[in-house]
């Protein structure tokens, strides 16, 4: 019995220290290979390891001015929040320089650049020029640029009129090519050598028209021309080829396309908000925010001073809103008092537009607070007017802010910051003279950005909407090419007879 437990034990120690000696081999094999792995990323020791001089300079490929005019005026509220840079770079935009202040952008000479080739579709004039009542005249469903322009109604009307001015600039692209020689889009006749293809209808112009139902109408005119739309769009080759996915449809006005939306949704769509949108639908990713057309005039020859502005902080709208607007009554309540504040009720009627730009042409900064929506035209009237924004709407998102660092002339306070007594007063009086005189002078450099004209011209609102579909076309060709990976193992090799599905269910969880 004694032999047989001290033989137990022996072989116990025997396993024990065999399991250690393996453990240690395996730990040195480990370690040595790891050893060999560093080794061979050194670029002395690799000949095929990248050599990070060769790559080129990234500062050459950017248009972002990232130089703050101080820092960050950005409020965030938590300053772990902040994350301070221990050195920026001056990168600009085409032609910066100007600060003359005018609104027109003389073109320059450039190098060869890309040109977006974009495929319109020849959409009977009921969904574009004759909603402003214009009449074809036989020689298409086109306007002849070279007579003249159909005219476009004035007053709010023009805030959503992107649709107006990107139509102009496709059709002069063909009929005036002669008209501006720095062209980011041209309209091309093949849809397959296009980069995109555009819907032409008016959509923003007929929700302000015909969204109203006469008593003797069942539905109004601006439902059945979506529904017209989606009919009509849905049954192009185009369109089943790559199931929307490289469309560009216009949808400015928050509620307009409220039913084609729905069945349009995997197009790209250029919209002035998503504050009526669910992200299934409209989101940062997929589509391009555009600005709203300003409505004050342009402030030509801007030679005011901070001095010479006798307003510190100017809101002129309407105080009372749904939905987030409920933060205008409050800053209402806050700042009425002060006497160097302008905080007062207004409307575009009665010369509301001219008072309002009288305003804040002698104002140092101008509100922008969430209304119904988060963004509103308010805050282009304030860049044309050179009055610097304060941004209250924590949901806003801005046009071209892939290209445009908008710290450099605008200011953002967080909702919940502005709200706090006497914060938001404090602040705006800690901005010193030179801080507000540096963001003066980018208004005046970046004012062009949001300028719609007729022929358009080089960096204006019109050329930097189309490039910033341009820089949405690679994503929308990646989705096209993978929505076809089994397509083949699917229908098979005679793809030819295939009927596809003319349009995408309503992605789910759709509000």
């Amino acid at each position: 019995m004694a032999e047989r437990n001290v033989s137990h034990s022996h072989f116990k120690v025997v396993s024990r220290n065999s399991l250690l000696s393996f453990f240690s081999l395996i730990t040195m094999l480990f370690m040595m290979s790891w050893l060999f792995i560093l080794r061979s990323t050194r670029p002395e020791d690799n000949p095929n390891a990248i050599d990070r001089n060769a790559l080129p300079d990234s500062n050459q490929f950017s248009t972002i001015n990232t130089e703050s005019p101080f820092g960050n005026r950005a409020i965030l509220g938590n300053e772990q929040d902040l994350e301070p840079t221990s050195h920026e770079t001056k990168k600009t935009l085409p032609d910066e320089t100007n600060d003359s202040g005018k609104c027109s952008t003389k073109p320059r000479t450039r190098g060869k650049k890309s040109v977006l080739k974009i495929f319109m579709y020849d959409l009977p004039s009921e969904f574009h020029f004759g909603l402003l009542d214009w009449k074809e005249d036989g020689h298409g469903v086109w306007p002849d640029l070279r007579t003249k322009l159909p005219h476009y109604p004035g007053g709010l009307n023009l805030q959503h009129s992107i649709e107006y001015w990107l139509t102009l600039d496709l059709l002069a692209s063909e009929q005036l090519p002669e008209s501006s020689d720095s062209r980011s889009a041209i309209r091309v006749h093949n849809s397959s050598e296009a980069d995109v293809i555009f819907v032409p209808f008016f959509s923003s112009l007929s929700y302000n028209r015909f969204s109203r139902t006469d008593p003797h109408e069942k539905r109004s005119n601006n439902k059945v021309l979506q529904e017209k739309v989606v009919k009509f769009v849905t049954a192009q080759l185009e369109w089943k080829r790559s199931g929307g996915r490289d469309h560009v449809i216009l949808a400015h006005h928050p509620n307009s396309m409220l039913d084609a939306r729905t069945k349009l949704w995997p197009a790209t769509f250029i919209l002035s908000d998503f504050g009526r949108y669910p992200p299934n639908i409209a989101n940062v990713e997929k589509d391009v925010i555009a600005p709203y057309k300003h409505v004050v005039e342009c402030y030509e020859n801007d030679s005011s001073t901070f001095d010479s502005r006798p307003t510190l902080l100017y809101f002129q709208g309407a105080i009372y809103r749904k939905d987030g607007g409920h933060v205008r009554q409050e800053l209402f309540y806050l700042l009425k008092e002060e006497k160097d504040v302008h905080f007062s009720f207004g409307s575009a009627q009665k010369g509301g537009v001219k008072d309002a730009s009288a305003g804040m042409r002698s104002s140092k900064f101008c509100l922008n607070i969430a209304g119904d929506t988060p963004s509103s035209n308010r805050l282009f009237d304030a860049i044309a007017s050179h009055c610097v924004p304060v941004i209250i709407s924590d949901e806003i998102e801005l046009p071209y802010e892939d290209a445009i660092d908008y710290t450099d002339f605008c200011i953002f306070v967080r909702t919940r910051d502005a709200l706090k007594k006497r914060f938001l007063i404090d602040f705006v009086r800690s901005v010193k003279k030179d801080e507000w005189t540096r963001m003066w002078n980018r208004l005046k450099q970046v004012q062009k950005y949001y300028e719609f004209q007729f022929p358009s011209k080089e960096a204006d609102a019109v050329q930097m909407i189309w490039q910033a579909v341009a820089r949405k076309a690679p994503l929308m060709r990646l989705k096209t090419n993978k929505s076809r990976r089994f397509f083949r193992s699917v229908y098979g090799t005679n793809m030819g007879n295939v009927r596809v599905k003319s349009s995408l269910p309503t992605p789910k969880n759709f509000w």
